[in-house]
C-alpha cells in the first residue's frame, strides 16, 4: 500500500546523532515534520537542512517537532550537525530500512548514471500519528516555508 495522506504513519525506531533511540511514537501529541534527505554535507541537504535551522523557532512556536532522517552514520549526522549548529535531531537509517518502510528509496540518475538512493520527500504527521500530507520531489530551498505556509492554511 502506498504512504500517502490519511494512513497511520509506520513506526520505527533509528538511533539519532546523540546514539539516543528515537521512535516515531514518542512524538504522538506532536506534529511532526519527518524528511527525507539523500546525504549529509552536499549542497541541496545543506540548503534544505539549514533552511529548516533558520525557521527553528517558528517551528517551535507551532509545536512542531523536525526529524531529518539519511543513510548516513551516526558519526556522519554529528559531524553535520555540529558544522551547521543544526537544532534538531538527524535519525542514521544506514541500511535504509525505513527509507524502504517510507518507499522513498528507489531509482535516481545523477550526471547520466543511475543509481538507488533517497528520493527528497517530507511526510507531516500530525498530533494523532497519522500521515497529513506528503511532499514529494522537495525543493531544498523552498522547502521549510512550504512546510510553514501548509502548517499555518
Amino acid at each position: 500500500m502506498p504512504i500517502s495522506a490519511g494512513i497511520p504513519a509506520p513506526d520505527f525506531e533509528m538511533l539519532d546523532d546523540t546514539n539516543t533511540p528515537r521512535k516515531l511514537s514518542d512524538y504522538r501529541g506532536k506534529n511532526v515534520v519527518l524528511y527525507f534527505y539523500p546525504k549529509d554535507d552536499t549542497p541541496g541537504c545543506t540548503k534544505e537542512a539549514c533552511n529548516f535551522r533558520d525557521d527553528y523557532s517558528a517551528y517551535e512556536q507551532a509545536g512542531v517537532v523536525i526529524l531529518g532522517v539519511s543513510p548516513d552514520s551516526v558519526a556522519s549526522h554529528v559531524k553535520f550537525k555540529k558544522k551547521f549548529q543544526l537544532q534538531f535531531p538527524l535519525l542514521a537509517d544506514d541500511e535504509h530500512k525505513v527509507c524502504d518502510l517510507y518507499q522513498v528509496w528507489g531509482p535516481k540518475k545523477f550526471m547520466g548514471k543511475e543509481y538507488e538512493g533517497v528520493l527528497r520527500t517530507t511526510f507531516l504527521i500530525d498530533t494523532e500519528g497519522n500521515i497529513k500530507r506528503v511532499f514529494e520531489n522537495v525543493r531544498p530551498a523552498e522547502h521549510s516555508v512550504e512546510l510553514l505556509n501548509e502548517l499555518q492554511g
